[in-house]
């Protein structure tokens, strides 16, 4: 008998597994595979198509095959620093942009580079934490309450840093937040830069989903701590382009030598990004009137979900506050315990396996997302309908989405959603 290749797995990825959002995707196309009815409101992908537009650049530029910089074409790092200029007001030149794969690897070689602890509240995105662990970075959670929406206090930040006040530290802020769809209000920001400043953190904005904050409102803090904020971004939520991979960074001048570090990085691992999905990417951050238009009505539609969901979710006896943005609902199920304990369930996986196997909804447990095993919490991405058909049809409407829109182009959501009240008020 030949003998094996021992198993030498590096310590920090022993015992990890697929990130909850693309094996719970996984299962459930298993499950439709088997023939069974399922309800996907487990990955937070975007309902919405890429708008035609900026599909028709990608076709324009299919032919483009050369390697390009390796921090980013320069039309295109242009276009970044432009969009962030006319939206937040931000001094971003050209200069300060990197693109990479996806933000998710570009947020991967940030904490590959900097020494020091990562920063982030509980809950927060699955992948923040487990990239820490990868490359052996010490992770401290913020604690939040049901009660503040889910948002760290700068009082929270403030108790953990005087711990060690010369400690060097990341910290990972997202608004409007994954996985809960609520976002910072300006006194809140303010309040966090305070403290940022005064312990000199670095910190990374996520603002993936600042396009889609319902009101049309989106505050950066790098308004009120521009030379510690680095702002992520990409295509993959706002534009519906997430298989397109492609993330962007924007530095202060004063954290220039941590975008060095990170292209050097980059130029040993992914050298560039694809060079046609860049030049595609140049029309998508050029904005104009069709691209205002598609994530108006996009904030609509989304929007009317949300506060259907949140009311049904209320109804079944859930606490529940109304969200500002994304398409995220974290229903904290705390209060029905002892009734969850009847039917078995102790907490937030066996709660999801539960709903799962009854009723075919599928959604990720609050224990993906930091929160204790024992909380019975979840996550629900209420992405599960046509959002080309949704669009055109909000387009025509004036006014309030009403129930009858929800029910005929956003129906599965409905449905789930209403499978899913009923099934937590039985």
């Amino acid at each position: 008998m030949r003998a094996q290749p021992g198993v030498n797995l590096n310590l920090n990825v022993r015992g990890l597994g697929v990130s909850a959002t693309l094996a719970i995707n996984e299962l459930s196309n298993d499950l439709l595979r088997q023939g069974r009815e399922v309800f996907k409101l487990g990955l937070g992908q975007s309902p919405f198509p890429v708008p035609e537009w900026v599909v028709d650049a990608l076709r324009q530029h299919a032919a483009e095959k050369d390697y390009l910089p390796v921090l980013g074409l320069p039309e295109l790092r242009r276009a970044v620093a432009g969009y962030w200029q006319r939206w937040q007001g931000s001094e971003f030149s050209a200069d300060d942009v990197m693109i990479g794969p996806g933000s998710k690897e570009l947020m991967f070689i940030l904490q590959l580079v900097f020494y020091g602890d990562l920063v982030i509240p509980t809950p927060s995105w699955v992948s923040y934490a487990p990239q820490a662990r990868i490359v052996g970075r010490p992770v401290h959670w913020l604690p939040t309450r049901r009660e503040d929406h889910w948002k760290p206090r700068a009082e929270a930040l403030d108790a953990l840093c005087r711990q060690d006040p010369d400690r060097p530290r990341l910290v990972i802020l997202n608004s409007p937040a994954n996985p809960h769809g609520y976002a910072f209000t300006e006194t809140e920001l303010r309040a966090l830069a305070d403290v940022a400043r005064r312990y000199r953190l670095i910190l990374l904005s996520d603002e993936i989903y600042g396009q889609l904050q319902f009101n049309g409102g989106h505050q950066s803090i790098s308004r009120y701590y521009p030379e510690g904020t680095i702002v992520s971004g990409g295509l993959s939520k706002w534009c519906g382009a997430g298989g397109w991979r492609l993330g962007v960074f924007a530095f202060p001048e004063t954290l220039q030598w941590l975008r060095r570090a990170m292209a050097t990085v980059a130029s040993e691992t992914y050298t560039s990004v694809s060079a046609p999905i860049q030049y595609a990417a140049v029309t998508a951050f050029q904005g104009g009137m069709a691209m205002d238009g598609y994530l108006h009505q996009s904030r609509r539609i989304l929007a009317a979900l949300a506060e259907h969901h949140v009311d049904l979710l209320r109804g079944a006896g859930v606490p529940m506050a109304s969200t500002d943005g994304a398409f995220y609902l974290f229903p904290d199920l705390s209060p029905l315990t002892d009734t969850l304990r009847r039917r078995g369930i102790e907490g937030s996986v066996e709660l999801c396996a539960s709903l799962l196997e009854d009723t075919g909804v599928a959604t990720l447990p609050g224990e993906a997302f930091g929160r204790p095993p024992s909380e019975p919490s979840l996550r629900l991405a209420f992405v599960d309908f046509d959002g080309g058909q949704a669009l055109e049809a909000a387009a025509g409407l004036e006014g309030p989405l009403e129930d009858a829109f929800l029910r005929r182009y956003c129906g599965r959501c409905v449905t789930a959603m209403e499978k899913l009240a009923n099934w937590i008020a039985a």
